[in-house]
């Protein structure tokens, strides 16, 4: 399932496991060093507070799968495929997972796995739950368009029959339409599920303990965990909200022990303080130009100028504090979890969106386009980062002798733009970030298909949808790839959509705690059970 957030998204490769990556100065994102996962832990805790940007509304992700709910969920409920640090996907309640044909795939449900009521989790649970998820409003509905039937074949397995070849679904599993859930405890506590004062329904190494509503919600090491292989180290999560400004005071103070951040201002801030660390890891989010079909942005001739002409060495270090690079494809290097050296070449050889301007190939296209000069009009809200962009982006076309403006939205309107065409008419480009919760670049696609609602300008090109269709049916990798790596290249060269930077995901520790993963993981991945004790990096 896709998310639109106002947040931000990763650099390139990553590096090995466990590589230091605190610094006590701003950081410098040309020498930056991602990792998946911070220094591992060397001892126990008996409690960490961490923080989060906002309370959740509900803990039944069927109902809302925002951050912060899924930062709390990841270490309570379990997936049938669970997401690794570094990006990849492996068999979890799901003992293996078998495609005997297209169209079909069966999962062998791991004995011995419990509830944290103690009952056991059965291959009825899994359709009961693969069935909920997939039912009309539910969050996660759309995974399981493709869906013909979920039905048990055997005591322990459990068969998906599709209407047609999916090479998703198996990554939707270890996203959260793939949690699988206790049915006698959901069913039991009907519309009250995910709401406080209530346990939850889950098998997961640790067990939802409190919600005091407004103030706070804690998490327990559940110590009867069915997989004793997995020993986390702190007996008791503790999550609170606050602001930035908050999180920062919080952090800097011992007040809080962590957090993932969403924006790069208090990541910089904390990155010059030695009282915690920072570590930068991998994550699917990148920050974008929408066109619309408004005006001159019709052309591709003129998006493709638009392009060459921005600035984007200049968006990255006045928008994101320094902590951004350019980045040429609208999907962040976290979706890379197979054939990584393949989509890492093909970036590399890609054209058409440099980190510094090449004016004269814009001006060059702007000339053969007939130079028009009706006004470009840039969506900002008055964000620093899309203020930097739609500034960035009239500075361009300025240059290449093309007329632009700004017009300001409220932000409480700038996510209208995805569903109201008469505000998208006012406007010929929209700054936002975007991300996909699966570890492919296919999940990102479609949005260029003809008639996409994500696909304001108009794009169309028959051979393109039917690269779409065949890749989102095609379930050997290395084919896969290389028709990703085609719409890639067909994507970028109309400019669709125009990318500018990507971001690091980031978390930050308090001096004395380190272990979690420091990449886009940590929505699906149970981080909290690698927090530990650890003096330094």
């Amino acid at each position: 399932m896709k998310k639109i957030l106002a947040l931000v998204g990763l650099i390139g490769v990553t590096a090995a496991c466990g590589a230091p990556a605190a610094t006590t100065k701003a950081p410098d994102v040309a020498k930056l060093t991602l990792v998946d996962q911070t220094p591992k832990a060397k001892g126990a805790l008996e409690k960490a507070t961490w923080l989060l940007g906002e309370e959740p509304g509900t803990l039944d992700l069927d109902s809302d799968g925002g951050t912060p709910n899924r930062t709390i969920m990841a270490n309570v409920c379990e997936r049938l495929m669970q997401t690794q640090p570094d990006m990849t996907i492996k068999p979890w309640l799901a003992e293996k997972a078998e495609q005997p044909d297209p169209k079909t795939l069966v999962f062998t449900v791991r004995k011995g796995v419990t509830f944290h009521d103690g009952s056991p989790l059965t291959a009825d649970d899994v359709v009961w739950s693969l069935q909920r998820h997939a039912g009309e409003g539910m969050n996660e509905s759309d995974e399981f368009e493709d869906v013909d039937a979920v039905t048990k074949v055997g005591d322990d397995q459990v068969k998906v029959t599709f209407k047609k070849a999916n090479a998703l679904f198996i990554q939707a599993m270890a996203g959260d339409a793939g949690i699988v859930l206790n049915k006698k405890v959901v069913d039991g506590l009907g519309k009250d599920y995910g709401t406080p004062g209530h346990p939850d329904a889950c098998s997961g190494p640790y067990r939802l303990a409190e919600w005091k509503s407004g103030t706070e919600i804690t998490i327990d090491r559940f110590d009867g965990y069915w997989n004793k292989d997995v020993k986390p180290l702190t007996k008791a999560v503790t999550f609170r909200w606050a602001d930035d400004g908050a999180m920062v005071n919080s952090l800097t103070t011992g007040a809080a022990d962590g957090a993932y951040l969403a924006e790069t201002g208090p990541a910089v801030a904390l990155a010059k303080n030695p009282a915690v660390n920072v570590a930068y890891g991998p994550t699917t989010r990148v920050f974008v130009l929408l066109p619309t079909d408004r005006g001159v942005l019709k052309d591709a001739k003129i998006r493709r100028a638009l392009s060459l002409a921005v600035d984007r060495s200049g968006i990255a270090k006045s928008g994101f504090a320094g902590l951004a690079r350019p980045w040429k494809v609208p999907v962040g290097a976290g979706a890379w979890s197979y054939e990584k050296q393949s989509f890492q070449s093909a970036y590399d050889q890609l054209q058409g969106a440099p980190a510094a301007p090449d004016l004269e190939a814009a001006k060059k296209l702007v000339q053969e386009a007939g130079a028009p000069q009706t006004p470009i009009v840039v969506a900002s809200d008055g964000d620093q980062a899309r203020s930097v962009i739609a500034n960035a982006v009239v500075d361009a076309a300025t240059k290449i002798g093309l007329k632009a403006e700004i017009k300001t939205i409220p932000g409480s309107e700038f996510g209208t733009f995805y569903t109201d065409k008469d505000k998208r008419a006012q406007v010929d480009l929209v700054p936002d970030d975007w991300y996909i919760t699966k570890n492919d670049p296919i999940g990102f696609y479609d949005n260029g298909l003809s008639g996409s609602s994500n696909n304001w300008v108009g794009f169309s090109s028959p051979e393109y949808d039917a690269l779409v269709a065949k890749a989102l049916e095609t379930t050997d990798a290395a084919a896969r790839a290389r028709q990703v790596i085609e719409l890639q290249q067909r994507f970028t060269s109309d400019m669709v959509w125009i990318s500018l930077v990507e971001v690091p995901s980031t978390v930050v520790l308090g001096g004395k705690v380190t272990g979690p993963p420091a990449s886009m993981t940590y929505f699906g991945y149970p981080w909290a059970v690698d927090l530990g004790e650890g003096l330094t990096w």
